[in-house]
């Protein structure tokens, strides 16, 4: 598996501003942005204990966490993902999933999981099955990405966070959300290898410290 180094900081609407034009300046934005800017919706998996949120919080150095996902409400294609982080630094594995294979996945319908040919969606079912791992809580963010091919560098502006309490209407898109706490915008820089010099300095911000910020931990909020 392939990890990556991350950064992630809460940021000011005014740094936001700033960052744009900054970004703007050296980075491209990513093919998936309309108009500069996605909606990414995720459910959650977790289990009765709070495993993956009580690791977060606690800090952890080994963990992770399951999520399905989509972009801007196209539920035509949906993937399953695992994050996993071992002493700060990240790995992503997905797998892509019908609409109905998702909404079995939500409802609970779960034994063609364990005969089928995709590693990723074998093991969220060992994981439902030992470790009690159900979905949780929807998250839904807007997001503003920006991406330099030297480094394999993105780096995203995320705001506008979402909660959908304990609703996991996930394929719904009328499902209600509600903000999730205070108002909060989060910047992410993720690379390889290396961070150019030319990113770390549109990216630096007076004042600002690398902080552990968790979407899924503040959509937690209420339950």
């Amino acid at each position: 598996m392939k990890f990556r180094h991350e950064l992630k900081h809460e940021i000011t609407y005014s740094d936001m501003i700033a960052l744009r034009h900054r970004l703007c300046a050296v980075a491209k934005p990513d093919s998936y942005a309309k108009d500069g800017k996605y909606m990414i919706r995720s459910l959650y998996f977790e289990t009765i204990t709070d495993k993956a949120l009580r690791e977060k919080q606690d800090g952890v150095s080994r963990r992770e966490k399951f999520r399905i996902r989509y972009y801007n409400l196209d539920t035509s294609k949906i993937y399953l993902e695992k994050k996993s982080k071992v002493a700060g630094v990240g790995n992503k594995q997905k797998a892509a999933l019908t609409n109905e294979q998702a909404q079995d996945i939500v409802d609970g319908r779960i034994d063609w999981m364990k005969e089928n040919d995709k590693p990723l969606i074998q093991e969220l079912h060992r994981k439902m099955c030992i470790q009690g791992l159900k979905p949780k809580t929807i998250v839904d963010y807007t997001r503003e990405p920006y991406v330099f091919y030297a480094g394999n560098v993105r780096v995203t502006l995320d705001y506008d966070i979402r909660t959908g309490l304990s609703c996991t209407d996930f394929l719904n898109t009328d499902c209600p959300t509600m903000p999730a706490g205070e108002p909060k915008i989060i910047l992410e820089v993720k690379w390889d290898e290396f961070l150019p010099d030319i990113i770390r300095d549109a990216v630096r911000l007076e004042s600002r410290r690398s902080a552990a910020f968790s979407k899924y931990a503040i959509c937690r909020i209420y339950g």
